[in-house]
């Protein structure tokens, strides 16, 4: 991680961090490309926020939803921005998404079509843009699509490992970093995460990688929502180990139909996705879409620690005023790192096992950044989002 001076006191830091946010807010994007095919009516986008100093790449997922546009794709750029200055990597902040059904009959055509013109800002030896790889919408095939249309394997993170990838979607490594989040900052406060009763919003890479490396640590799944199980689901405190052992290991392979006997035999039922947020647990991970955490239900959150892993599902200002009630939310920039921590691997490292590299540099640069975060912010008595917002933004313009 770039080396960045602390400051020397409350005023000293909000008063670099205000300026800091200033200068990142009035930063134009680097790049702000669009192609489009109108025949097959599909648009792509790339967004470049920042190059790091001296030069490099930029790295982010690509999101494949029907309503993708180029602003929510320099929305997520920026905040790719953050994400790679706070884990410490040597990336900037880009994103990439594709306008279409990726459940539409002939989806391939289309998306071979975009990735075809996305190859100028991303040729083998150069170019500021990272690739693709795995975010809203996205696929397992998406990846050996690409590398038949482009012929350039290296610009697609996550891919399989035989295909010289982390798999980082099936593997988790996401919701690893996720879940050792929360570890870190259970740490930090003398505790540790064995016991920890947990929920889980949301059940796709992301929620079912924080269950399986949550569970790992010794936690004890509560409660999980997502619209593929029909609601919340909430579990009984006396489940029996063996029923629990089963129920994580369907729901972290994504194997719902598994999951559903044993939810409907043991869990009560919510037609609701959001009252998951509201149970009586040690640990909350948001891990479904932005914003469902704001200041009309914030009232109702009781879990004491969060750890984010969509982006954003807590809005910024209820971020604050949890903290004011004694939660501690940890952000989803540093929280929510490891699939870039894996993409990283995947483009820079020779290691024979890079599915076992980009596990271990999540488990540890993620749990440094969490508690460094959380050291500054007890230190100057701030909060975690802001100090970790600070050490993002030092990196960015001191990196």
């Amino acid at each position: 991680m770039p080396a960045v001076n602390l400051p020397a006191n409350k005023e000293a830091f909000y008063t670099q961090l205000h300026h800091d946010t200033l200068a990142f807010t009035r930063m134009k994007p680097v790049i702000e490309y669009t192609v489009r095919d109108t025949q097959h009516d599909v648009e792509g986008y790339v967004v470049v926020w920042n190059v790091p100093k001296g030069g490099g790449l930029a790295k982010g997922g690509t999101r494949v939803t029907p309503t993708v546009s180029l602003d929510e794709v320099k929305m997520l750029a920026q905040r790719m921005a953050l994400k790679n200055a706070a884990a410490g990597l040597p990336l900037g902040g880009a994103k990439s998404g594709i306008r279409g059904n990726p459940q539409s009959v002939g989806f391939k055509e289309r998306f071979c079509s975009i990735a075809q013109r996305f190859t100028c800002l991303m040729p083998e030896h150069g170019g500021p843009f990272g690739g693709l790889g795995y975010d809203i919408g996205a696929r397992p095939e998406f990846a050996d699509w690409f590398i038949e249309a482009t012929g350039l394997p290296h610009r697609f993170t996550g891919k399989r490992r035989e295909l010289g990838g982390t798999d980082y979607d099936v593997e988790g490594i996401a919701g690893l970093g996720v879940a050792v989040a929360a570890r870190a900052a259970l740490e930090g406060q003398g505790d540790s995460a064995r016991g920890k009763r947990f929920a889980v919003q949301g059940l796709g890479a992301m929620g079912a990688g924080v269950i399986r490396y949550f569970a790992e640590e010794g936690g004890r799944l509560a409660g999980v929502s997502d619209p593929v199980v029909r609601g919340t689901w909430v579990l009984p405190d006396d489940l029996d180990d063996a029923t629990h052992a089963a129920l994580v290991d369907a729901l972290a392979r994504r194997d719902h139909d598994a999951a559903r006997p044993i939810l409907h035999a043991h869990a009560t039922h919510d037609e609701t996705t959001d009252s998951v947020l509201y149970l009586d647990v040690d640990v909350l991970f948001p891990c479904a879409v932005q914003d469902v955490i704001h200041k009309d239900n914030m009232d109702r959150i009781r879990a004491p620690l969060l750890s984010e892993g969509a982006n954003g599902p807590c809005t910024p200002e209820t971020r604050e005023l949890l903290q004011e009630r004694g939660v501690t939310v940890v952000p989803d920039f540093i929280a929510n790192s490891g699939g870039i921590i894996a993409a990283h691997v995947e483009m820079t490292s020779d290691a024979a096992d890079k599915v076992a590299e980009a596990k271990a540099r999540t488990r540890r640069i993620v749990a440094e950044n969490v508690t460094r975060a959380l050291d500054l912010a007890r230190r100057l008595e701030v909060t975690p989002y802001h100090a970790a917002h600070w050490i993002a933004l030092r990196n960015i313009f001191d990196g």
